[in-house]
């Protein structure tokens, strides 16, 4: 075996690993997706994400096709009591041990300029990038109908 096969071997092989490593201590669940109609140039998509590792880890970013931009997002008050939506830079953290939310009225991901509507029924491909567990593909289900306007109480849909 060349030097060449064996470096893409071990490149692939690490690769591998960092993909298992982040399916074994991140995973998402109770995810959905949701926008205002077929016309609408926005979405969000919320989950719960739950680190079983021992160490912190961090959401750092998001990407998808679904849309021409993808960011993290959370509320925030201000001085006259109503509500605004930003960029969440630094991403969240999800500490070790336990969950993060991302839910309506709080942390989400947020599309802008949808690429197609988001339909009842359908899924919206998403990977998440983690500081230390890399990336995490998550088909998310579109789901309009939801109702849920302050958490996910319960983990059925």
């Amino acid at each position: 075996m060349s030097l060449t096969s064996k470096l893409l071997a071990s490149l692939t092989a690490a690769t591998l690993a960092t993909a298992a490593f982040a399916q074994d201590t991140i995973t998402i669940e109770d995810a959905y997706a949701r926008s205002s109609g077929k016309t609408a140039k926005a979405g969000a998509a919320f989950m719960m994400i739950q680190n079983s590792g021992d160490a912190d880890d961090r959401l750092i970013s998001v990407e998808s096709d679904a849309a021409a931009r993808v960011e993290l997002h959370t509320h925030v008050i201000d001085a006259n009591g109503v509500a605004k939506m930003m960029e969440v830079e630094e991403g969240f953290v999800i500490p070790a041990g336990d969950m993060h939310m991302l839910k309506r009225g709080g942390d989400h991901v947020m599309f802008m300029g949808l690429t197609g509507p988001f339909e009842q029924g359908a899924t919206v491909p998403v990977t998440l990038v983690f500081e230390n567990a890399g990336e995490v593909v998550v088909e998310v289900p579109v789901d309009l109908e939801r109702k849920d306007a302050g958490g996910h109480g319960s983990h059925s849909n």
